[in-house]
């Protein structure tokens, strides 16, 4: 009997995200490739695709709000990065994206080169900086640095440990000792699943501050892993319209800080309010469980899930 045929549906995807955890210790611990990462007070325009411009959001967030220097996160297909930055962190697992390959080669191209880390004046080009996990890729022909992370690269096609790695360093870079969220996601992982959270109807995941980059992910995981009606919102924005979805079997997920009566609220309509006192990276670690589960129990592969490959790599014109 071959391997394939054995094989679990998700059973790449149930070892990756176990791991994250051990995988974030290693990251954090990386002093060579955190000095590669924008240094303060410099501008920044972090882009990506999917996952990784989601993640792109919470590092934007987390290090504008906390006093290291403008930074706005772009989808890499949406971005104008000609508004004079310093630096331009690229996100991407595979190295493969079409829309950041095409990104880096047109600022590349643009004009002369800064020295590494030098800001930007007259018509010189931002440092490049590409984060991936397959350093074997198009990818670094294209940047000036590259932080890769091969360790937490992955065989799902469903992403979860090299993002939130990747979110790890970026994290670890602004100086956050990520040792209590380490702890925090392996006590996630000791857990038992909750059945009416694997079970529910409908999600609508909320965040505030950089977690909203962590509530629109876990929606695209469920979507992508479970084929499931999923939402994502700044947490404020849930009761301008949203909440007219809530109703009994459906879940709001809620990560990080709660707007005053957002969960009284929610309740009031029969719905599900579900929301962890832990980090929302550990919390999204509960999520990938849970999305992996619902795949499993309504018998799908999220290894392989429908319509998606690991890549998107588009033909060109």
């Amino acid at each position: 009997m071959s391997d394939e045929t054995v094989r679990m549906p998700g059973a790449d995807l149930e070892t990756e995200l176990a791991s994250q955890p051990d995988v974030w210790e290693r990251t954090t611990s990386l002093v060579e490739e955190r000095s590669l990462l924008p240094a303060d007070g410099q501008r920044v325009a972090v882009v990506g695709c999917g996952t990784s411009w989601f993640m792109a959001q919470s590092y934007a967030n987390l290090r504008e709000s906390g006093g290291h220097g403008e930074t706005d996160a772009f989808a890499a297909s949406e971005a104008f990065v000609d508004r004079g930055y310093d630096a331009i962190v690229a996100i991407t697992r595979s190295g493969t994206t079409t829309e950041v390959l095409e990104l880096l080669d047109a600022v590349r191209n643009r004009a002369p080169r800064t020295g590494s880390g030098a800001p930007r004046t007259g018509n010189r080009t931002p440092r490049t900086i590409g984060v991936v996990g397959d350093p074997d890729t198009p990818l670094v022909d294209l940047v000036d640095d590259v932080v890769a992370l091969p360790f937490a690269d992955e065989r799902s096609v469903v992403q979860t440990r090299f993002a939130t790695s990747a979110l790890a360093l970026l994290r670890a870079s602004l100086g956050e000792d990520l040792h209590s969220v380490i702890n925090q996601a392996r006590d996630v992982l000791a857990q038992p699943l909750d059945d009416a959270l694997v079970d529910a109807d409908q999600y609508t995941f909320l965040g505030s501050g950089w977690s909203v980059g962590i509530a629109h992910e876990a929606a695209l995981k469920m979507r992508e892993s479970s084929q499931s009606w999923t939402e994502s919102y700044p947490a404020k924005e849930y009761r301008h319209g949203p909440i007219a979805i809530a109703a009994p079997g459906r879940v709001t997920w809620a990560f990080g800080a709660l707007p005053t009566g957002i969960a009284a609220d929610t309740e009031a309509t029969g719905a599900r309010f579900e929301h962890a006192t832990i980090d929302p990276m550990a919390d999204l670690v509960r999520l990938h469980r849970v999305a992996l589960e619902r795949a499993r129990r309504k018998g799908l592969d999220p290894d392989r899930p429908r319509n998606l490959t690991r890549s998107v790599i588009l033909d060109r014109p």
